[in-house]
């Protein structure tokens, strides 16, 4: 099966990291019973402020291990990898510089998840828009799963629903000009000017 990126469509898009989904079924039944303390309130352990903006209010790992740990409540992440092996996306699909990408890794059937964490969410959220830019077009309704310090993708479309559960707290970064998401589902501003953060995804 052909990698697909971090981007969110099919036509235009075959680099930098399989982050988002080319095809359905198999990893979406979660390997734990829900996330862990990181996600419960948002923030580190919890701690996000109650009025603070929905950015503010998105779980923060600090660690690859600890990210893995609220992943795998939702969708397959048991085993964590730095090496995507022979069935997961290609090495030389990994972000530039400007994403500020300080480690990557890989879990569920076949490393078809990818984990990253950066260490500047503006940064990466405005490499995100600019990379959206400049090979255009693509799905609208779709993007890549963030928390304040790591983000998530999937070549598993149910993967990345999964991840949207209410109680993951996390949420899409969607960069799409044309994004406009039924009544009822979030559409809340991200750290860049054009991209917003979402509860909804459809592949």
């Amino acid at each position: 099966m052909r990698i697909k990126s971090i981007i969110t469509t099919v036509t235009a898009v075959t680099a930098l990291l399989a982050l988002t989904t080319a095809c359905g079924g198999g990893d979406s039944k979660a390997g734990g019973t829900g996330g862990d303390s990181v996600a419960a309130n948002g923030g580190v352990n919890g701690n996000a402020p109650k009025d603070g903006t929905a950015f503010q209010k998105l779980p923060k790992a600090g660690t690859m291990a600890a990210a893995a740990r609220l992943v795998n409540g939702y969708t397959k992440c048991d085993q964590v990898s730095t090496s995507p092996g022979d069935e997961g996306p290609s090495e030389d699909s990994k972000l530039g510089p400007a994403f500020t990408v300080t480690e990557t890794g890989y879990c569920g059937r076949r490393n078809r998840n990818t984990i990253v964490m950066y260490k500047d969410a503006k940064a990466f959220q405005t490499a995100f828009k600019a990379e959206m830019e400049k090979r255009g077009g693509g799905n609208p309704n779709s993007g890549i799963v963030i928390g304040q310090d790591f983000a998530v993708g999937s070549q598993d479309a149910d993967a990345m629903s999964a991840l949207l559960q209410p109680q993951a707290g996390l949420l899409m970064l969607n960069c799409h000009a044309d994004f406009n998401p039924p009544s009822g589902f979030r559409k809340e501003p991200a750290l860049v000017k054009g991209c917003v953060l979402t509860d909804y995804y459809k592949d």
